[in-house]
């Protein structure tokens, strides 16, 4: 909203103080300042408002407000002076506002860091959330302009605003004066704060996904009055799925005399209906859908899925239209999945809704799926369904424009129905909010990814969101590290999703396999290889096994305290006329769930040639499985290899289990003990999944190894070690960084020269070694005797840096002779001094050259990378990449991590170098980096490592105006 041509003209309206926010009860609201054109709306409000609240506002009587009042609540200087709205439907719910004052308490302006800060909320609306959010927003509103504490006098009575400003999470103090309580917080972020906020930004977001997926009626709005079309497809797919709540069909084209449309009622708008209607789902075409989203709203409609096309998808005056489409919807308080919408599916039995243009609901089941694509949900539904997996939910959401992938995760993480959660993405609105979601997702279940559009440089159409310029090697490498399963292909995620949902998860590596085929035990046996898996040799049960003798041999392998996991491989057994017979495949479905029903809990995959019925016959009995046991907490054990984990509880975020000796699983024969109280035995294993090639169990198998390792290690979170803290010197550093950036700051920002960049990185402890500019022969040989021999004469040239093989570095020059011809001979053959701008510096220490970099992408945020140096690593692509701020182990394994490790471990007879020397290093770059986000970029290359230290030879740093970070701001819904 802008303000009028009476606003203060010197401060302009903030836009940008204006956001869309889900509420507690899973409702949106949209946050904004307020204007002198909002009288008559805070007139109303405020006449709305109970006398209860107005004298815990006022700390008197105050039936209405009087003129002057108006004036002063809806006039302000959005400096000294600011008050903020929440709105519903262009009406105020609530209201917040501060005053700057002195330390008398008296109205003031800058330097004054002070404000006393008031709310007032309607009655109807209290308990949603409203204070907290406003809470979130005055404050960050304040920090802008300066204000870094406020004061609030409260009521004792008012026992609900006291608990908005303690769970707040900043720092305050309490205090009892003339009748009143007085608060005072501090405004700087705590670690309890943003805590508290993404707590409640978790369990808001999540409610609104469920509302939207549990609603207790559907109104569906464009419902065909012949059979055929989508709205008739969705309203014949409800009933069909045996929805549990009420069903409306809506057509404004409907006769006046129409009553029921295939069995429900038909109307021709919502105001028809006398009931509260939670879901509408819109099929019209895309100029009725504002008609129909306002009608939604008037009728207090809690959430829409749009399926009508015509929007983003179609070019720039779409995207307008989906714009404008997710305004109206926001401004209503209701969430949008679509446009251009599949549909979403809801399979709990206390639900049952199919409203989808999916003409079979799938079965129940234990898997959440989410997709960004109509085509790639239906056949990830089809190929789920043949192979008798089940679902929890389903939301295909089209163009994104409101409900994303992220929601879905907060949904997922507390879905008790839910164990694992697919996700099939073309874009990502907020890459940091994802990793932060997926990261303690994933601590409590399997995250899978498959990332369309990884190679284009853009979006998909209809994806109106910033396009992140990081390699997608380093979107997978970041995905990783927050715990998320990143797969290739859509079968690969079917794949996967079906191991991780009916299997517990595997304590190791460690692969027995069994069949009664010794070459596909022997594709098998290659397969775990070349995945990093260890297998064990194949165990040849001869085409003439039983179902019996797998039985067995299963039950003998989940025994053997020697392996984490079985593959089972069969073909058709052959008969006596030589002929090949399928056999009964449910017999030895049978034989194979009861070996694994029996033994220790280890996960078992089936592959199988050409068994008719084996697949499905192992899928049977696991569709509607009931949810996983409570896990207990990580036990550090003192010998022998981690057993089975069981799969995690959605309700809590535990961690992986590595309990008992080899063999035992976890039993309590394992522990000596009886169990201890409160806790269960491992989860049994559920369906087996059966794969048509070795190579796809394989690799479903290898990532549930990788997914449970990581869960391991992220029971017991590294650190960030305390001697950073006592040898950098972050005010210097700040200090540095303003005079380098100036008082008025490029905003594409600036590098910095050699000198400035070995200042600032030496405020934390990462020496440079210096150079010295040699424009000709007798400046080197100056600049040889200041650094002392011998020394190494360098080009530094852009066209020539770091590129040694092209003759612009000479090394291990040792006396004045040598410098000079290697002077001249570079000269001769590259060009004159000028072009090649030649450095000379000191030798250092022999060892593993080495790259170290840290950058800032504007859409996943800072990111620490590590390589070897040279062409090979680059043409290669062998880089490794971790989020800043890095841990202790993000650093260790972060030089681990890359194919040419082995390089610095002392490959081929070589000596081992320094890594605790090269692991300080990159968690002091990350710490810079995080500490100051004007360090755009920095660069080290090369860094030598030695056996013993190492050298920094070259850096280069960008400074720029730090770009926002709205993952630290308030709560906000993205506008895209």
């Amino acid at each position: 909203m802008e303000p009028s041509p009476e606003q203060s003209p010197h401060h302009a309206y903030p836009d940008h103080w204006e956001a869309d926010v889900v509420l507690r009860d899973g409702g949106t609201a949209r946050i904004r300042p307020i204007t002198t054109d909002d009288a008559e709306r805070l007139v109303s409000f405020y006449e709305q408002v109970s006398d209860e609240s107005k004298y815990y506002r006022f700390f008197a009587p105050y039936p209405r407000l009087s003129d002057r009042d108006v004036h002063r609540f809806t006039h302000h200087d959005y400096v000294d002076r600011v008050g903020l709205a929440v709105t519903i439907g262009g009406e105020f719910i609530g209201t917040v506002r501060y005053d700057r004052i002195n330390d008398q308490g008296r109205p003031a302006s800058a330097p004054a860091d002070e404000a006393e800060v008031a709310f007032l909320v309607q009655d109807a609306h209290q308990g949603r959330g409203v204070a907290s959010a406003l809470l979130e927003h005055i404050a960050a509103v304040a920090r802008e302009r300066g204000i870094r504490r406020f004061a609030a006098e409260v009521l004792p009575a008012n026992n609900k605003m006291i608990k908005v400003f303690r769970d707040a999470g900043y720092t305050q103090r309490r205090s009892f004066e003339d009748g009143s309580v007085h608060l005072t917080l501090d405004l700087e972020p705590t670690e309890k704060s943003l805590a508290v906020q993404r707590g409640r930004e978790q369990r808001a977001e999540a409610r609104s996904v469920q509302r939207l997926l549990a609603p207790g009626s559907v109104a569906v709005i464009g419902t065909g009055r012949t059979p055929g079309g989508v709205g008739r497809t969705v309203l014949r797919n409800l009933l069909a799925a045996g929805f549990t709540g009420r069903t409306y069909a809506v057509n404004r084209a409907f006769d006046e005399g129409l009553a029921t449309l295939d069995g429900v009622p038909a109307h021709r708008s919502l105001g028809e209906i006398d009931e509260q209607v939670d879901l509408a789902v819109i099929a019209v075409p895309a100029h009725r859908v504002p008609e129909a989203v306002a009608d939604c709203g008037e009728h207090g409609v809690q959430g829409l899925v749009v399926l009508s096309a015509g929007y983003a998808e179609r070019g720039s005056a779409g995207r307008e239209l989906q714009r404008e489409l997710v305004r109206q919807a926001r401004s209503y308080g209701m969430r949008i999945i679509g446009p251009n919408a599949f549909g979403i599916i809801n399979t709990a039995e206390s639900v049952r809704l199919n409203a989808s243009l999916a003409p079979e609901s799938p079965a129940r089941g234990r898997i959440g799926l989410f997709t960004q694509s109509g085509a790639i949900g239906i056949a990830l539904l089809s190929g789920l369904h043949r192979r008798g997996a089940g679902l929890s939910s389903f939301i295909s959401a089209g163009n994104r424009a409101d409900v994303s992938g992220n929601d879905f995760l907060q949904y997922s993480f507390e879905d008790q129905d839910t164990d694992v959660a697919l996700l099939y993405l073309e874009s990502l609105g907020n890459p940091r909010k994802f990793t932060r979601l997926a990261r303690r997702t994933a601590a409590v279940k399997p995250v899978v990814v498959v990332k369309g559009a990884r190679h284009s440089g853009t979006n998909p159409p209809g994806h109106a969101v910033p396009v992140s310029r990081i390699p997608d090697a380093t979107v997978s490498a970041l995905m990783r590290q927050a715990g998320v399963i990143r797969v290739d292909t859509v079968t690969e995620m079917v794949d996967a999703g079906l191991l991780l949902a009916g299997q517990p998860l595997p304590a190791g590596p460690r692969v027995a396999i069994l069949g009664n085929s010794e070459s596909l035990g022997l594709l098998t046996y290659d397969a775990c290889l070349a995945e990093g898996l260890r297998p064990r040799p194949p165990r040849d049960l001869t085409t003439a096994a039983s179902p019996q003798d797998f039985r067995d041999a299963l039950a003998e392998a989940l025994a053997d305290g020697t392996c984490d996991a079985v593959i089972v491989t069969a073909i058709p057994w052959v008969g006596e006329n030589g002929e090949a017979e399928t056999g009964d495949g449910e017999v030895l479905a049978a034989a194979l769930r009861g070996a694994a029903a029996g033994g220790p809990a280890k996960p078992v995959a089936v592959v199988h040639v050409e068994i008719g019925g084996l697949a499905e016959a192992l899928a049977a009995a696991s569709s509607t499985a009931a949810p996983r046991t409570r896990p207990t907490t990580l036990a550090a054990q003192p010998s022998g290899p981690p057993a089975a984990t069981t799969a995690p509880t959605p309700t809590e975020p535990a961690t992986v289990e590595a309990a008992g000796t080899a063999g035992t699983a976890g039993t309590e024969e394992a522990a000596g003990t009886e169990e201890a109280e409160g806790t269960e035995p491992p989860a049994r294993p559920g369906r087996i999944p059966a794969y048509p090639a070795a190579e796809r169990a394989v690799r479903a198998l290898a990532e549930a190894v990788k997914y449970a390792q990581w869960r391991r290690q992220a029971a017991t979170p590294g650190k960030v070690p305390e001697f950073l803290d006592e040898t950098t010197d972050e005010p210097g550093a700040a200090a540095l960084i303003e005079t380098l950036l100036g008082a008025a700051p490029d905003p594409r920002g600036r590098p910095l020269t050699h000198d400035e960049a070995r200042e600032l990185l030496g405020r934390y402890g990462i020496p440079v070694r210096p150079t010295l500019p040699a424009p000709d022969p007798g400046a080197a040989v100056a600049a040889a005797a200041r650094l002392g021999y011998p020394v190494a004469l360098k080009t530094t040239a852009p066209h020539l840096r770091h590129r040694a093989d092209l003759g612009g570095v000479r090394l291990d020059l040792t006396d004045e002779d040598a410098l000079r011809r290697a002077y001249a001979e570079v000269t001769e053959l590259l060009g004159k001094p000028a072009e090649l701008l030649p450095v000379v510096q000191s030798m250092a220490p022999r060892g593993v050259d080495t790259v170290v970099r840290a950058s800032i992408d504007a859409a996943a945020g800072a990111v620490l990378s590590f390589g070897l140096a040279g062409a090979p690593s680059e043409l290669l692509g062998d880089t490794a990449h971790r989020l800043v701020p890095a841990t202790d182990r993000d650093a260790a394994e972060l030089i681990r991590s890359i194919k040419a490790a082995p390089v610095l471990f002392g490959w081929r007879g070589s000596a081992p170098v320094d890594t605790p020397a090269l692991e300080e290093l990159l968690l002091r770059l990350s710490r810079l980096v995080d500490d100051h986000p004007e360090v755009v970029s920095v660069a080290l290359e090369p860094v030598v490592v030695a056996p013993q230290g190492l050298t920094v030879l070259g850096a280069s740093v960008r400074l720029a105006p730090p770009p926002p970070r709205g993952d630290l701001g308030p709560r906000r819904l993205p506008n895209y």
